[in-house]
């Protein structure tokens, strides 16, 4: 009998975990670019420099906020993060081109709060746009930095989603 309870036990955490980690997803688009495809030069620091429009689906019924964090893996230092913005409401299923969620802004690696676009100092990069639901808001302030939000959303996280846009700069 205990060997069942263990069992069942175990069975219920594995569903918790693959649910978390991506039994579920949520999307996050753009009619600016597709999923792998190029961000136009308005997006990055060639152009306007401004924030491409976002679409945001399937956020699970029982988030309480989101948060947005836009990542360079490719970077030469490593992970270059381009804008964090946490404690969104749920309900938001767009943003705007060139304009930004009502929530609360990180610093992000251009030592900035905002969003800073693609940039790379040479060949293509990927840049990652992440969505996460939360099962909270977060009680962070304004300017905390990347590994201080990642701290935060750790355990917390109950899907999320991401779109992958690539740049390189024309010379």
């Amino acid at each position: 009998m205990p060997k069942v309870i263990v069992a069942a036990t175990l069975a219920v955490a594995l569903a918790i975990v693959s649910f978390a980690s991506g039994g579920a997803k949520m999307k996050i688009t753009s009619s600016a670019f597709q999923e792998g495809g190029n961000i136009p030069s308005k997006f990055t620091c060639d152009g306007g420099d401004t924030t491409p429009p976002l679409q945001i689906a399937e956020v699970p019924s029982g988030a309480k906020s989101l948060a947005l964090v836009v990542d360079d893996p490719d970077a030469p230092g490593g992970l270059f993060t381009h804008w964090m913005v946490w404690n969104v409401s749920p309900q938001t299923n767009a943003i705007a081109e060139a304009s930004t969620p009502k929530g609360i802004h990180g610093t992000n690696d251009f030592g900035k709060s905002g969003y800073g676009g693609p940039c790379p100092p040479s060949g293509t990069h990927r840049y990652y746009f992440k969505i996460f639901a939360l099962d909270r808001e977060l009680d962070l302030p304004p300017g905390t930095k990347r590994s201080q939000l990642d701290a935060a959303m750790k355990g917390h996280v109950v899907t999320q989603g991401e779109l992958m846009g690539r740049y390189s700069r024309k010379k």
